[in-house]
């Protein structure tokens, strides 16, 4: 889509007139018009606060003339799968699996490459393809390439394997052992559970990264485990999700 076009289409889907944009953005009305007009572009401050204003990467804003990929994991990055800082601005270097709220998710390539071999795997592609081919890839890209700069020398590792102990210490019956966590977003693992008196309830953020994994169990029925810093999350469910009931739901104290 063409520079111009981007500017206007995400005003208008907004709802928002030029004044309005104007006033949000502080900039005069002209301004946004020339933006729309194709006769100028907004500088680098104000096309930050477009960015986190309209939730999507100033490379959008722009009118996409690079492919962006994920700098840690490789994956085609869309303006809905970016990370977020801790003051909710987009990252555009990373998707939201890896980089979460100012924080890496991942000091392990080799946890990663199995993670994403698992996404990977189709009628094209086989494990064995998937695998080479992140091999190759990822010591590449920039967040390897500089690990021992932005890595958090173990902070974040000691953190999953604290929650990992905590989850384990709580022995719910007929759940597996749970040895790793990964990162999921909220909006994929936020189940809708049934509580008494027929009301329905969801306790996590769509927008928000968690750590979790799914244990699979020989019932038929797979154990739902969902952590951060202030809570613990244990559900259950059948194929697909359905049939949730949540187990536990526990606050942390640290």
């Amino acid at each position: 889509m063409e520079r111009t076009n981007v500017f206007y289409r995400l005003r208008t889907q907004n709802h928002l007139s030029q004044d309005e944009l104007a006033e949000k953005v502080f900039v005069t009305r002209q301004a946004v018009s020339r933006w729309e007009n194709g006769e100028t572009i907004p500088n680098t401050e104000t096309l930050k606060r477009l960015s986190t204003l309209f939730q999507v990467s100033i490379n959008t804003l722009l009118g996409s003339p690079q492919k962006l990929i994920c700098q840690c994991c490789g994956m085609p990055l869309e303006d809905h799968i970016l990370s977020r800082e801790k003051d909710g601005t987009i990252n555009e270097q990373y998707c939201q699996w890896c980089y979460a709220d100012g924080t890496y998710t991942y000091s392990d390539m080799d946890d990663l490459i199995e993670v994403c071999v698992k996404n990977m795997v189709s009628e094209e592609c086989t494990e064995e393809q998937a695998r080479a081919y992140l091999k190759q890839t990822l010591p590449g890209l920039n967040y390897w390439k500089h690990f021992d700069e932005l890595s958090d020398n173990g902070a974040f590792e000691a953190l999953k394997q604290q929650l990992i102990q905590e989850i384990n210490a709580l022995q719910i019956k007929g759940m597996p052992e749970l040895t790793k966590l990964n990162a999921l977003v909220g909006s994929y693992v936020n189940l809708e559970y049934p509580l008494p008196g027929g009301m329905h309830a969801k306790f996590l953020n769509d927008q928000t990264t968690y750590l979790g994994n799914q244990l699979e169990t020989d019932t038929g029925k797979c154990f739902g485990v969902l952590a951060n810093v202030d809570f613990l999350l244990i559900c259950t469910y059948e194929e697909n999700g359905t049939n949730p009931e949540l187990v536990l739901y526990k606050k942390r104290t640290y």
